[in-house]
């Protein structure tokens, strides 16, 4: 326990880092933070006794040292990417030094926080925790009168004075946000502008007003982001008198309406003005809405209205706006509405942030119950199970799996749940949408059809609901399939959360579909026969009816496609020496290194013997090669019983002037034997030996 003199009072402490929205902490000789006031969540989860991390350690645990070197203070951007002053306190108990900040001030350090957390180093702590009291402010000078305070409190503290605290190295304040700056908050009738009704004083009438903006502010962080963004609108609307407001998400390079109020919520706005318009950013910095002109159609420019926009970001970068058409009077109630929205900016970026690590949470865990459960599909039932599986992810009371069939070259339907009525024939579903997504390979959201301009759906389905998802399904490069799901589960529209709920799990779906469809077509070209017995591997007929297929599938499209050759190096010697029993085993163990280098669309086979071949679908000859080398690798680093295995390989690709299954194998072929010519255990292209044959015939 350590008695601090001339160190100001922790409720003092604890204030002064409210109301400036910064953390406050206290760090004695030893390097130990012996007080801390609103810390940022992340710093209690990086330093939870107050013994520094060795990461925290180079910043905040040099502190102390740095602001008495710089003797009027130092300020320091940690690893963390969190702004900090180091305000030194001499004491008659020794050196102390203040932490003040611990706050996101740059909008790109914030981002990079959160992907460490979401995906990264940070990733094990739990996320609602980690992000619990974010701080962020607007500018680095609100630290800086952070600083200032606390240097001008303790300087003003007698230094006969008694010990005023008893502070425990353990102690740890409870985090609250407060808003840095407190903007007076008038009531503006701005239908009709000029004197208000009310008759209270003024000041009584701001202090008021303050009160509910206290209110209002310390409410927001108790809810989400998008009911807090809706709540500002009313707010605004309230204490201003709007009759209309818009709010305008940044996505990507452009604005998009997210939420409306008043007459605003049946209005689509476009604006033909980017987030990083150099305008925008100027109007924040002014404290004032940028105002463009609205033009309705048939309008002359006389009678077109005012815009005005308020931006909203912190760190100099625009992450939203608001606009309205309303008539803003007295003038000095946009620099009120301008300050409120860069107020409120950090606390929406903490609600925005949480909300997207709340939801990468759900699609993690999701993404593990899907995995979980198509693991024990019964394959007799397997369409009809994978669907329903999807179908209760996605909360949708009918889905619908259809998967594209080349030789029939159309959507062929392998599901339907939920539907009451049987569909003779397959061209009777997916004419409306699934073929449009199908072809467009872009995935759909609709939260009601008959704005889409879509022909109704037939009467017989029976649809309770004009909401529907459906989205392309993918692999390699290539678009196998289409779900869509209609009738969701209590009676809410599909949006754009249903969708990134279903882009989470669709690669599970792509793998396992093109499983299916790869046994059905090994079982119509040989029954139980497709399968190499040793290696588990596909067998030699299978591959070359694939390779055919492919072919013309590439010749078709124009689609890159790859065929390799390999075989075990000396492997008659391998034989000889350690018996074929060994050998066997070594086969085994060649196959499985090849199975576990490939990735999911690739075919792999047993060709016979000692010879491997290897299909690789949508892939050009320049990534054939990485593949083939990285096989090569893994075989050569492989743990065999009796000795070190390797592996030579040809690799050839379709062209123009070769894509007939019979070239390529032989092509493959020929460069695989041009691979052992040159010494074994390495990686030849055919390309390259026409190159080379072709330099030579040059010359």
């Amino acid at each position: 326990m350590s008695v601090l003199r001339e160190i100001p009072e922790k409720l003092v402490l604890d204030k002064l880092a409210d109301e400036n929205g910064v953390a406050i902490a206290i760090v004695d000789e030893m390097h130990r933070e012996i007080s801390v006031s609103n810390n940022n969540s992340i710093c209690r989860h990086l330093n939870p006794t107050g013994e520094f991390s060795p990461a925290c350690a180079e910043f905040c645990g040099q502190a102390l040292e740095r602001a008495f070197d710089a003797d009027s203070g130092a300020g320091f951007e940690c690893h963390a990417g969190l702004d900090c002053r180091a305000v030194p306190i001499d004491s008659p108990d020794g050196r102390f030094v203040a932490i003040v900040g611990r706050t996101f001030v740059k909008a790109e350090n914030y981002r990079r926080a959160a992907e460490r957390a979401i995906s990264g180093d940070w990733s094990a702590f739990p996320p609602s925790e980690f992000f619990e009291n974010i701080l962020l402010t607007g500018s680095p000078e609100i630290l800086d009168k952070a600083a200032r305070r606390l240097e001008s409190f303790a300087e003003e503290t007698p230094t006969n004075k008694p010990a005023m605290v008893t502070i425990e190295p353990s102690v740890k304040s409870t985090p609250t946000i407060t808003p840095p700056r407190e903007p007076t908050v008038e009531r503006v009738n701005v239908a009709e502008p000029g004197p208000t009704a009310e008759t209270k004083p003024v000041t009584e009438k701001r202090m008021a007003e303050t009160r509910a903006w206290r209110s209002f502010f310390g409410s927001l962080l108790k809810t989400d982001y998008p009911k807090a963004v809706g709540s500002f609108l009313e707010f605004l609307a309230n204490h201003y008198g709007f009759t209309s407001l818009i709010w305008l998400e940044r996505v990507g390079d452009s604005f998009d309406n997210t939420t409306a109020f008043g007459e605003m919520k049946s209005r689509k706005v476009s604006l033909g003005i980017a987030p990083d318009d150099s305008r925008l950013i100027e109007a924040s910095q002014r404290e004032m809405p940028l105002e463009i002109g609205e033009r309705q159609k048939g309008e002359t420019a006389s009678a077109s209205r005012i815009m005005h926009l308020f931006p909203i970001g912190i760190g100099g970068e625009i992450s939203a706006a608001i606009a309205t058409l309303d008539t803003i009077e007295p003038e000095r109630a946009k620099t009120q509405i301008a300050r409120i929205c860069q107020s409120i900016a950090p606390q929406l970026e903490i609600l925005r942030l949480r909300g997207d690590v709340a939801r990468r949470e759900l699609l993690g865990r999701a993404v593990s119950r899907f995995s979980e459960s198509i693991k024990t599909i019964d394959a007799d039932d397997f369409w009809f199970n994978l669907t329903q599986n999807a179908a209760e992810m996605l909360q949708a009371e009918r889905a619908s799996l259809l998967v594209f069939d080349e030789r029939s070259d159309a959507l062929e339907i392998k599901a339907l749940i939920g539907s009451k009525t049987k569909f003779d024939a397959a061209k009777a579903v997916g004419v409306r949408v699934a073929k449009i997504v199908f072809a467009r390979n872009e995935p759909v959201v609709i939260s009601d059809v008959a704005a889409t301009g879509l022909p109704p759906a037939p009467a017989e389905r029976n649809y309770k609901m004009p909401s529907f998802l459906c989205c392309p399904i993918n692999i390699g490069g290539r678009t196998i399939g289409v779900m869509s799901f209609t009738d969701r589960a209590g009676g809410k529209p599909f949006d754009k959360v249903s969708l990134e709920l279903f882009q989470a799990i669709a690669p599970q779906l792509a793998v396992a579909i093109d499983r299916a469809n790869l046994k059905e077509k090994a079982g119509e070209f040989e029954q139980l026969s497709v399968t190499d017995a040793l290696t588990g591997l596909l067998n030699r007929r299978y591959i070359e009816e694939r390779l055919m297929e492919e072919v013309k599938r590439s010749n078709r499209h124009g689609f890159p496609m790859s065929f390799m050759m390999l075989d075990v190096d000396q492997f008659k010697s391998y034989n000889d020496q350690f018996g074929h029993p060994a050998g066997d085993v070594a086969l085994k163990l060649v196959g499985h290194v090849i199975r576990e280098t490939l990735r999911g669309a690739d075919v792999a086979a047993r060709f016979g013997g000692e010879e491997f071949a290897i299909l690789l679908p949508q892939t050009t000859g320049e990534e054939a090669a990485a593949i083939a080398e990285r096989i090569r690798s893994n075989i050569e680093h492989a743990d065999f019983p009796h000795r070190r295995v390797t592996a030579s390989i040809g690799v050839a690709s379709c062209s123009a002037e070769l894509c007939v299954s019979a070239d390529l194998v032989a092509a493959a072929d020929k460069a695989l034997y041009e691979s052992k010519r040159l010494g074994r255990n390495r990686v030849r292209a055919f390309e390259e030996m026409n190159g080379l044959a072709s330099e030579q015939a040059t010359t």
